[in-house]
């Protein structure tokens, strides 16, 4: 099974709230909401990913983002590899380009949140950096 690079941006605002989307139903780990992002183009870098991702998903311009983690995964269906970077600098006013839903919630809220298992560990590390 090929392991799929996946550029996730946790995108926080200057009141540290976080960004999240909800995954279309027809997806992979459908109906769960997750951190923005996407898959890593070969001739692209996180950064760069992370840029075209955030303005085709949710409308973002994206000026520097900064390594935050990287989480290996194994589902049954599906290997992933998160390179997930946090994004403090950006200009826009976020929208679900594809017509999925989104919102901004606080740090504490994510533990209430269902996000797919390889997200749980990005949750863990948030909360223990700014809680």
């Amino acid at each position: 099974m090929k392991r799929v690079h996946v550029a996730v941006a946790v995108i926080l605002s200057k009141s540290n709230q976080v960004l999240i989307a909800k995954r279309h139903a027809h997806l992979h780990q459908g109906g769960k909401w997750e951190f923005p992002g996407g898959k890593v183009e070969n001739t692209e870098n996180t950064e760069a990913a992370i840029i075209r991702e955030l303005k085709e998903e949710v409308d973002l311009q994206v000026t520097s983002s900064m390594p935050f983690m990287t989480i290996s995964h194994d589902y049954s269906d599906k290997q992933v590899l998160l390179d997930i970077h946090t994004v403090t600098n950006f200009t826009g006013e976020a929208k679900g380009n594809e017509g999925q839903q989104i919102k901004w919630v606080t740090i504490t809220e994510l533990a209430a949140i269902d996000f797919p298992e390889a997200n749980k560990a990005i949750v863990a590390k948030l909360q223990q950096q700014y809680l």
